[in-house]
């Protein structure tokens, strides 16, 4: 975390600061690495968004828009195969030519053991060039939303990868790095000028960018600085040190609003925050025996959790309780599966004496600090929550980076998340969050949660055509799932961008400003 001096500089520094193309960008929490097959997490997608390209885009309203791929459709004479035309003209950041090679080479890496993207791709049998700007992706089924997986998978230069020995994904749940974690060469719309993690990137634009002539690209340079701290980060919006936050605590709304030359813009974020348990261990870490195996334990927490209290008291309005952990954006979701469950401390009390829990338990709650909107306030909340049904609970709450590997391998024993949804389809929560673990799925799934059945039916949705008969499997998975209680639901999130009044732009659902799309007023 940057100190308060590090950030709050002299109004003569400020006064003197970067000219109107310059970007000052910050947010809570850095990337976790530059390799853009290594951790599918959002603040490492954004940065990413900038300096590589995936064959599609969202733009900032969630619709589809062409980037590396002009063009895509099923082949007329084989559902089973997708086509997709390459755009012409493209060069890498170092000058070399873009072409169908690097798409194998990118969808290639990223099925491996190593990427956190695979569970995007499982449906893909084989990726070929069919000449240097045709790429053929065939499926082991007709796979009707198949480009809605492509929105963040990175396309890389397979020299500039072989030649840097980087051909294999960053291990970055184990620790590792290695030399595409800290450097880059995309096709985007900036390059990367330095990098220091945690401390600041600062990005320019490319000279050479296809788009030039297609977007505004106002901004020619864009300095990112991570701040933790939220009232840091407020000082530096008000004082002018930074021109952009993604992340306006709500406690400061107002006071960014009414501050002349800033404004806040507001809306529902494509992601819900919950609560996972390890339900499949036969001991916990922190406790002994396994109270999270019997569901009357997680009904019974589900039902002290007092989703209002956090929506009123913590996220000051700036929420949307759920009984459900799939944002109102998502194929399947239902105002019946968001109704959160009545909070009734009484008769959650009864259902834990019911499953041998009357005297409670001790348990420790993972929380990251520098992740979501009030992310460890959130937690201790529900810490005095749950103490009121007799379970006590120790928080550990830590940075995103030391945070992630607990779920991915399988260390905790309960657990924040969030989960956006990019491809708009519950398929994509279900691959990763449901399906047992292995597979190259379930990757974010250390719930022990394993249903045969269950998994059957999420492998079908990749190659069902009949729509209907799609959704009917997706509304039964969920039944299956709320019915676990599986996870703990609590919030749709809603997204607060505090900017200068010159910065010119709409708040993304996902979260991914890509500043290609900005205006400089």
């Amino acid at each position: 975390m940057l100190r308060t001096t590090a950030i709050l500089t002299t109004l003569a520094l400020v006064a003197g600061a970067a000219n109107a193309e310059t970007l000052r960008w910050a947010r809570a929490g850095d990337s976790l690495t530059l390799d853009p097959h290594a951790q599918n997490e959002g603040p490492t997608h954004t940065l990413a968004h900038q300096i590589y390209e995936p064959l599609i885009i969202r733009d900032h309203s969630g619709a589809f828009q062409a980037a590396l791929a002009t063009d895509w459709a099923p082949k007329a004479d084989d559902p089973t195969v997708w086509v997709f035309n390459l755009r012409e003209g493209v060069t890498f950041h170092d000058g070399s030519a873009f072409t169908a090679e690097d798409v194998v080479f990118s969808f290639e890496r990223a099925k491996s053991e190593t990427s956190a993207m695979k569970e995007l791709l499982t449906s893909i049998t084989e990726v070929r060039a069919v000449d240097d700007l045709t790429v053929e992706f065939v499926t082991d089924g007709p796979n009707p939303i198949l480009p809605n997986n492509f929105t963040n998978l990175f396309i890389m230069d397979k020299t500039w990868t072989e030649a840097n020995g980087v051909t294999k994904v960053q291990d970055i749940a184990n620790g590792e790095t290695t030399f595409a974690a800290t450097n880059a060469n995309g096709t985007g719309a900036y390059t990367l000028t330095s990098r220091e993690p945690d401390v600041k990137t600062v990005l320019d634009a490319n000279p050479d960018y296809w788009g030039i002539g297609e977007f505004p690209l106002a901004v020619t340079k864009i300095e990112y600085t991570p701040i933790q701290n939220a009232a840091t980060r407020v000082a530096a919006l008000l004082s002018g040190e930074v021109d952009f936050i993604q992340d306006v605590p709500v406690q400061d709304l107002g006071r960014v609003n009414d501050t002349d030359g800033l404004v806040v813009k507001t809306a529902p974020q494509n992601r819900t925050i919950f609560f996972g348990m390890d339900t499949g261990s036969e001991d916990l870490r922190s406790t002994e025996g396994n109270p999270f195996a019997e569901v009357k334990v997680r009904e019974a927490m589900n039902m002290a959790i007092n989703r209002d209290a956090i929506q009123r008291v913590v996220m000051r309005g700036q929420s949307q309780p759920t009984g459900v952990i799939m944002p109102p954006f998502v194929n399947g979701w239902t105002e019946a599966l968001d109704a959160t469950p009545e909070g009734d401390i009484e008769a959650a009390k009864a259902l834990m004496a019911e499953a041998g829990y009357g005297d409670g338990f001790s348990v420790q709650l993972d929380c990251p600090n520098d992740r979501y909107v009030n992310d460890e306030a959130i937690c201790q909340a529900a810490v005095g929550m749950l103490g009121q049904i007799g379970i006590t609970v120790n928080l550990n709450a830590q940075s995103k980076a030391l945070h992630f590997p607990l779920i991915q391998n399988e260390t905790t024993d309960f657990y924040m998340l969030g989960w956006g949804v990019p491809t708009y389809d519950s398929e994509y929560i279900f691959n990763f969050l449901v399906h047992t673990k292995g597979d190259d799925r379930g990757s974010w799934n250390p719930t022990g949660f394993s249903n045969p059945e269950v998994d059957e039916m999420i492998k079908s949705l990749a190659a069902e055509t009949d729509l209907d008969a799609r959704n009917e499997s997706i509304a039964k998975i969920w039944e299956v799932v709320n019915g676990e209680t599986l996870y703990l639901p609590l919030h749709h999130q809603v997204l607060n961008w505090g900017m200068a009044e010159t910065v010119g732009t709409e708040v993304s659902p996902e979260d991914d400003p890509k500043f290609k799309f900005f205006e400089m007023n």
